[in-house]
């Protein structure tokens, strides 16, 4: 497994601000109003992701032994999580983009704007958060893998 690239980012945003956009254009007189903290949900993941991140940072800075199977399910979800957040902000951008200039002609719009701004900030602390994790999860320069070679007998 690679880690995340920009581009990967940039393709799921992109995609879920298209789809996003385009469900905005042809439904958005028949969905309910946007919950004002729908987005917060991401927060609270993106605040996980952040404290886990420096837990990983600080025990591999120290030399205490960490499972690998841990450290490679933390790359697995801030890979997810970073990838969702993009998506999720193309989402939110989506929904900002079609609700700003029909704030005045529309009563609904004001009330979904704030959701929006809600969520896209949100979803970008997720992609910021999970791409820490990640960060924090690579090998550190110059491991014990070159340090004390076996005894020979």
């Amino acid at each position: 497994m690679h880690f995340t690239r920009p581009r990967e980012l940039a393709v799921a945003g992109l995609l879920g601000l298209l789809l996003a956009y385009l469900v905005f254009q042809v439904a958005y007189g028949s969905i309910p109003a946007l919950p004002l903290f729908a987005g917060v949900t991401l927060l609270v993941l993106a605040l996980c992701e952040f404290v886990l991140a420096f837990i990983i940072r600080s025990r591999i800075k120290e030399g205490r032994v960490l499972a690998a199977i841990s450290v490679a399910r933390s790359v697995a979800l801030a890979k997810a999580s970073s990838l969702a957040g993009s998506a999720m902000t193309g989402v939110w951008l989506a929904a900002f983009a079609y609700l700003f200039p029909r704030r005045d002609e529309l009563l609904a719009a004001s009330g979904d704007l704030r959701s929006a701004t809600v969520g896209i900030v949100s979803s970008a602390a997720l992609v910021a958060a999970a791409l820490w994790l990640e960060h924090c999860c690579r090998t550190p320069e110059g491991g014990d893998r070159d340090s004390d070679p076996e005894p020979t007998g």
